[in-house]
């Protein structure tokens, strides 16, 4: 076996026989896994998961974060009892923009605040009346979304709150099991305030708004090992010596990392609750085009960066899902697209930019108040009429993606052959068939769990080249993923 061979990378890692332990922090439910080798091959455990939500609670929008951590521990603490070979590593992702405040001595200042919190709609204003959204574009590459960590700093602001430290999540997590404070890349660029071009911190939009640069962690890339699991944990012999690990810390960046793919022929979706639809780039793409399609740049491991654009999901059908619950008839999702495969085309698919579209509750009534804007007939609105709406929502979102995909290859120039779907879209075997159909382009089903999977991926690279400060390679990580992806 030649040194360089993927197979003497797996013998290389496996060696050391401990075990991985992989935190996904979701606005719905957090999970930890555990990574453990049997004869020099990695096996998946998903070994604790808990619901969360956020809480209205001392006039805002928060996340529970003591609860959080709290369930952490205990998958924390089951994974030891899973791995008395101890645990060589742990790493976590999760959603972004939202943040942990710090007193100077590092104890929390409150709870984070949720970003679906009202209060950035005044401070989202108040920023634009300083630099424009532009101007941020320019610098930033970041769609323009009143959620993004500038407008909640600011928020903070003009709340009068004092200047304080403030770390993302899924850093602040690393950071309480015994890391340094880092600003993670991926994360980082989900801020609003990182000059995508340089990778640093964009101290023109700091100064634009009055904010401390200082207060901003130090930006680290994917794989960057933060020390080691300090505290009550550190005292369990699984936990001694365990290494803190920064991977791709936003989700979504994790779960394209978790995509065995080579090469620029390929394009994803990040199939969800929303879908992300998009290419890998070198670097940012800033142009006009970019910028008046409303497409994103967003870090990605080894430095690249993740072009796409947000195209509203499966949230739809859990919507029309929820209102024919109310009226006494509960759907599963296999069940719909079951029922959908036997359903015919659409007379018009449905424009799922409609701002309407994006708003909770009373879904049909709302699909057939654009119908009826467009002349149609209106579809039936019981319960019994779902799989239609069922069949209606795939097929829009198969045309929306291919759409999506059209523009990517007209600003970046790139052609593809190929669209790698995870998550939890990934196994709707008849929304793949219609995205395949539109887009003229071959479907790889990924994995549900992908994000899960880039976790673990980022962490066997770092561990494997010794966990250096800059990062890890793409190719390595893609290699990771391929040998979890089986």
């Amino acid at each position: 076996m030649s040194e360089g061979s993927p197979g003497s990378k797996t013998l290389a890692l496996s060696q050391d026989l401990r075990a991985l332990v992989a935190i996904d922090l979701g606005a719905e439910s957090c999970r930890v896994s555990l990574l453990r080798w049997q004869e020099g091959v990695p096996g998946i455990h998903m070994v604790h998961r808990f619901p969360n939500a956020a809480v209205e609670r001392n006039g805002g929008l928060h996340w529970d974060i003591a609860v959080i951590l709290q369930g952490l521990k205990a998958g924390l603490l089951r994974c030891a009892e899973l791995a008395p070979e101890g645990i060589a590593s742990i790493a976590v992702d999760g959603w972004a923009v939202d943040y942990v405040r710090l007193r100077a001595d590092g104890s929390r200042m409150g709870e984070p605040f949720c970003y679906r919190d009202e209060r950035t709609v005044a401070a989202e204003k108040a920023v634009h009346a300083k630099i424009s959204a532009g101007r941020l574009y320019a610098l930033t590459g970041t769609q323009q979304l009143r959620i993004n960590t500038l407008y909640q700093l600011y928020a903070d602001k003009m709340a009068g709150g004092a200047a304080a430290r403030w770390m993302n999540l899924p850093e602040y997590v690393l950071h309480w099991l015994g890391g340094r404070a880092v600003a993670e890349f991926t994360n980082a660029t989900h801020t609003g305030m990182v000059n995508i071009r340089s990778h640093a911190w964009a101290a023109e939009v700091f100064a634009a708004v009055g904010l401390e640069p200082g207060a901003a962690a130090e930006i680290v890339p994917p794989g960057a090992v933060l020390g080691t699991v300090q505290g009550a944990l550190a005292q369990l012999p699984a936990f001694r010596e365990t290494k803190l690990i920064a991977p791709a810390c936003h989700d979504t960046a994790s779960a394209i990392a978790g995509i065995p793919a080579s090469g620029e022929d390929w394009a994803y979706i990040s199939s969800g609750t929303w879908s992300l639809v998009g290419a890998l780039l070198e670097e940012a793409n800033l142009s006009e085009a970019a910028r008046e399609k409303n497409f994103t740049n967003l870090g990605a491991v080894g430095g690249r960066i993740c072009f796409h654009k947000n195209v509203n999901g499966m949230w739809l059908l859990r919507q029309c899902m929820e209102t024919w619950a109310q009226a006494g008839r509960e759907w599963d999702v296999a069940e719909l697209v079951a029922a959908a495969k036997l359903q015919q085309a659409p007379d018009q698919v449905l424009d799922l930019s409609d701002d309407d579209l994006l708003l909770p509750g009373e879904m049909p009534g709302r699909i057939n108040a654009q119908r009826r804007r467009h002349g149609l007939s209106p579809l039936s609105q019981m319960p019994e009429a779902a799989p239609v709406y069922a069949g209606l929502i795939f097929h829009s979102l198969a045309e929306r993606y291919a759409e999506v995909l059209r523009e990517v290859t007209e600003i970046t120039g790139r052609q593809f052959s190929r669209i790698y779907i995870v998550g939890g879209g990934s196994r709707n075997q008849l929304l793949n068939r219609l995205t395949e159909r539109a887009t003229g382009l071959t479907v790889v089903p990924g994995a549900v769990e992908s994000s899960t999977i880039g976790n673990f991926a980022v962490q066997m690279a770092s561990l494997q080249h010794g966990g250096g400060e800059q990062g890890v390679a793409f190719e390595d990580v893609s290699h990771w993923a391929g040998v979890l992806a089986g």
